[in-house]
């Protein structure tokens, strides 16, 4: 079993003691070292972690990381947290959240014109559970708020970025198997969503 060299247990304090993600630059501005080094001290924690099936794992968000729980141990700490489980998400919602994901930022109106009903649930249930958030306002007669992903969401789903869904070959299939906990099965495909 390999172990974390000094530097590594420091970059594991900081993002330990930090609530939030902490980006890259930030890291090898407080280590004292220049990026590229520190890039390569959490690539190898990440590789340490992972060898040693680690409680915790390392993960990467836009550029900043942070600690978190390995999704192994999920029922264990969901069991000590006394948290309720998210409940599966509707076909509805999984519909709205690929909109927003594909055309980002969008109002409210676009994607019920592309839905062609009434989004307002589906809108304010992905707010609510922080995986879409307002973006800002479209400059056009009313100011309409743009929606877009948040962290939260690329945390939720395990991406680094964007892009690791954008590229994917079965975007939908990548939503639901981050769901796969859940019992209740999802049926809604790429196809089902007009983009």
């Amino acid at each position: 079993m390999r172990g974390l060299n000094e530097k590594e247990n420091i970059l594991e304090a900081m993002l330990f003691a930090s609530p939030e993600s902490v980006p890259l630059e930030r890291l090898a501005e407080v280590l004292e070292t220049d990026i590229p080094l520190t890039r390569s001290l959490l690539e190898h924690m990440a590789e340490i972690y992972k060898e040693n099936a680690s409680g915790i794992q390392l993960q990467e968000v836009d550029g900043a990381y942070r600690l978190c729980t390995n999704p192994v141990y999920y029922l264990q700490v969901q069991k000590l947290l006394q948290k309720k489980p998210r409940a599966a998400f509707s076909q509805t919602i999984l519909e709205t959240l690929a909109i927003i994901i594909f055309k980002q930022p969008i109002t409210r109106g676009a994607i019920e014109g592309i839905r062609g009903i009434n989004s307002d649930y589906a809108v304010n249930k992905l707010v609510e559970y922080g995986l879409v958030t307002e973006v800002g306002r479209l400059d056009a007669p009313g100011r309409p708020l743009l929606f877009g992903t948040s962290e939260e969401f690329l945390i939720f789903y395990g991406l680094k970025n964007l892009d690791e869904i954008l590229a994917s070959s079965e975007p939908m299939e990548l939503l639901q198997n981050a769901l796969a906990e859940n019992d209740e099965p999802q049926q809604a495909t790429l196809e089902d969503v007009e983009i």
